[in-house]
């Protein structure tokens, strides 16, 4: 299911152009019908259903707007405004479209609430964790999103770390998933859809970091499982990077996740945090048979016998992006 979006301006050109951009680029989210003459408003209006229209302030006052759910108005700030527009809600005109895209999609998503959630697949998920910092788990985490990227699938990059390092690996920052955080009475997976960004080096989908620490710290264990339900219904994999507590959040992740990574580095604080974590958390008999074993920076018998395992070197390189790039070819 998509929006369905009513682009009601008058300025054809500006309308043409927001169609065409919206329909190169958001095509998963919306499908667009344009409108430039007032005069025919109403019976564009009437010949279907409309989730929501941007609409100019001439074009406001053309019709009933009772029907649609999310009319906004399409303003540059400076024009006059006269009847029905003054009491729409605004989005700001010369922006860029995926900032307008965006917007649309987060209020629209706020008003739709989670029954309304247009789940048309679910993503496999794969959770990446370590009981041990430092052992280069968020390399390996986007090697393996790049990887599947790579092979065609839609992968997202999710991470659910206490402090994020994002900053380092993509250029662009990304919406915040704050946003995503504050809504979770809406629908989580349009949301997701709205503000994820695309890498254009790896291809692979991503959100912005959290505003500040407590957005992340005061989830629970059912936000967390709400989030990556909304975040997996519309991709093809889903790569969760977690933090290396193992609360009741992380818990919650590895019991959802169809296979798990167990990231380790062959020092020897990383195999002590292992074996703890294998002898006296219960959790580790649950995920057993979902687990493999990721021996990274060339590390030698990090898993046990019955485990699967999977070696990666060590790459030798300053800039972070270039570490995952790298890694990525040793992942099937």
């Amino acid at each position: 299911m998509k929006i369905q979006l009513l682009i009601g301006i008058c300025q054809s050109d500006y309308a043409e152009h927001l169609s065409r951009v919206l329909a190169e680029k958001h095509a998963d989210v919306f499908e667009v019908i344009v409108c430039s003459k007032p005069e025919l408003l109403g019976q564009t209006m009437d010949k279907r259903r409309f989730d929501a229209a941007l609409l100019d302030g001439e074009m406001a006052g053309a019709a009933d707007l009772s029907a649609v759910r999310l009319p906004l108005l399409v303003w540059d700030g400076a024009s006059p405004l006269e009847g029905a527009a003054q009491d729409l809600p605004r989005v700001r005109k010369y922006q860029r479209i995926s900032a307008i895209s965006s917007d649309v999609v987060e209020r629209y998503a706020a008003i739709s609430g989670p029954q309304e959630s247009f789940q048309s697949s679910r993503a496999k998920i794969t959770a990446v964790w370590s009981p041990a910092g430092g052992s280069g788990k968020t390399a390996v985490a986007l090697a393996l999103a790049a990887r599947r990227a790579a092979q065609g699938r839609q992968t997202v990059y999710l991470d659910l770390e206490p402090f994020s390092a994002l900053q380092s690996y993509f250029k662009e920052p990304g919406k915040s998933i704050s946003g995503v955080f504050e809504k979770l009475d809406g629908d989580v997976a349009l949301l997701f859809q709205g503000i994820r960004q695309r890498d254009s080096a790896s291809g692979v989908y991503y959100f912005g970091a959290p505003m500040n620490y407590d957005d992340m710290n005061i989830l629970t264990p059912e936000d967390v499982a709400r989030l990556l339900d909304g975040c997996a219904a519309n991709a093809d994999e889903v790569v969760v990077d977690l933090g290396s507590a193992c609360d009741g959040r992380t818990r919650k992740i590895l019991e959802l996740a169809d296979q798990v990574w167990l990231v380790g580095d062959g020092s020897m604080v990383c195999r002590a945090k292992c074996h703890q974590f294998r002898t006296q958390h219960d959790v580790y008999g649950e995920i057993a048979p979902k687990l493999t074993v990721v021996a990274n920076r060339g590390a030698r018998n990090v898993a046990l016998p019955e485990e699967r395992e999977l070696s990666l070197p060590k790459v030798n390189a300053d800039d972070p992006a270039a570490v995952y790039r790298a890694l990525a070819e040793y992942i099937q």
